[in-house]
């Protein structure tokens, strides 16, 4: 429990962290951490072992064989995960004959409950789980994990990306199908990319970084800094200030259809007649980056044009 408030304490010191997400963390990992210290206080004399449990249940014991979690088990000797790490001790389940309502069945369990199970072991690996936009929705680990599929399963899946999410996410699979946009359905990039599933102190899950563009700019290198005149709507909006990131009817999957339009939010002085004359950063006109190339940021010139 004192590593647990150590590192709670360290991450509250980390830059731009706010207040409200150290407590958020806090009590994340209070709560992840009491999960975790119930899911080991089973009493080891009520356990049988998973060779008793293929006995009866061999089509999936045979399946099981290639999955991540009996892997680890045999790393172990057989006290990694095995069958009554999920399903809880099954001496009373065999000498009952196999009576169901004596061992845990996730399928009738709350998504609550079943999120409980699993990070009674995958606590450390998803800490922020718990207040993830999908544990309150109540979509829990078995909704998009089947368990007892083998490795071949990218993760466990039960379907792969991006099909899996559009079964939530049915307002988001269209803008994958506009005339610009990001390379999903056709493979080249997925949506844990970008996003954790898992709950991150972003909003949409999106994956929290030191420097929140760098979730675009592992990509698009070009228009990474650091810049010796930086941008400020850059660094203060981020990337989705001027881009759709999932897809737009707009080239460069650009929020605003004209590109006079989209900089005129923030330099509306240029359409005054303050700076480049009557008009300039109108419709009508050449766009701005004819001029301002460097747009992202510029190591020469403050005003972006080389």
């Amino acid at each position: 429990m004192k590593r647990i408030f150590l590192y709670i304490a360290l991450i509250a010191l980390l830059p731009g962290l706010s207040p409200r997400a150290g407590v958020l963390y806090a009590a994340g990992a209070k709560q992840q951490a009491a999960v975790a210290q119930k899911a080991s206080a089973a009493d080891p004399a009520g356990f049988v072992g998973s060779d008793v449990c293929a006995t009866c249940h061999a089509e999936i014991a045979k399946k099981f064989g290639d999955n991540p979690h009996m892997k680890l088990a045999l790393k172990h000797n057989g006290t990694g995960a095995t069958c009554e790490s999920c399903h809880g001790a099954g001496k009373a389940h065999v000498e009952g004959g196999g009576d169901v309502t004596k061992i845990k069945q996730l399928g009738k369990l709350s998504p609550q409950q079943i999120d409980e199970t699993c990070l009674g072991c995958h606590a450390g690996t998803h800490p922020n789980f718990l207040r993830s936009p999908h544990a309150k929705a109540g979509v829990s680990c078995t909704s998009c994990h089947s368990v007892h599929a083998g490795d071949t399963e990218d993760k466990l899946l039960k379907a792969s990306q991006p099909k899996l999410c559009y079964q939530c996410h049915t307002d988001v699979k269209p803008q994958f199908s506009m005339p610009f946009h990001h390379k999903v359905n056709e493979g080249l990039v997925k949506c844990s990319d970008c996003h954790d599933a898992h709950g991150t102190f972003n909003a949409n899950n999106v994956k929290s970084t030191a420097d929140q563009n760098a979730i675009c700019s592992k990509c698009h290198a070009e228009t990474r800094g650091p810049w010796v005149f930086e941008h400020a709507a850059v660094k203060g909006e981020g990337c989705t200030g001027c881009h759709t990131p999932h897809g737009s009817q707009n080239p460069r999957l650009l929020n605003v259809a004209n590109i006079n339009q989209l900089c005129n939010q923030c330099h509306s002085p240029v359409s005054a007649n303050t700076i480049h004359g009557m008009g300039q950063g109108s419709a009508d006109r050449p766009v701005c980056i004819t001029c301002h190339t460097m747009v992202h940021g510029s190591n020469v010139n403050p005003a972006f044009i080389r």
